[in-house]
C-alpha cells in the first residue's frame, strides 16, 4: 500500500506554530479574535487527534520490536512476515 500521505508531524507542529502567531496578532480584534480563537480551537482538537493516533502506533511500533506481538498492526503500514 503506497503511502500518499502530504502531512507529516513536522507539518504539524508548522501548523501549531502558525496558529500560535495568528492569536498573537495584535491587530486581531473583536469578531475577527472571536473567529481566530474558535479555529484555534479547531485546529487543536484535530492536533491532539493526531498526536494520540501517532502514539498508539508507536506503542505499537514498541511491542512488535519487543516481541510482544508476533505481526505490526495493519495500520502502521509495514508489511512484515513471520518467519516460518
Amino acid at each position: 500500500m503506497k503511502n500518499n500521505t502530504k502531512n507529516k508531524m513536522a507539518d504539524l507542529n508548522d501548523h501549531l506554530f502558525m496558529q500560535m502567531e495568528r492569536l498573537n496578532d495584535d491587530d486581531l480584534k473583536g469578531e475577527k479574535l472571536k473567529e481566530e480563537i474558535a479555529r484555534a480551537k479547531s485546529v487543536s482538537g484535530v492536533a491532539n487527534q493526531i498526536i494520540n493516533n501517532a502514539r498508539v502506533c508507536i506503542d505499537g511500533m514498541k511491542a512488535f520490536n519487543e516481541g510482544l506481538i508476533k505481526t505490526a498492526p495493519r495500520m502502521l503500514g509495514l508489511e512484515v512476515h513471520e518467519e516460518i
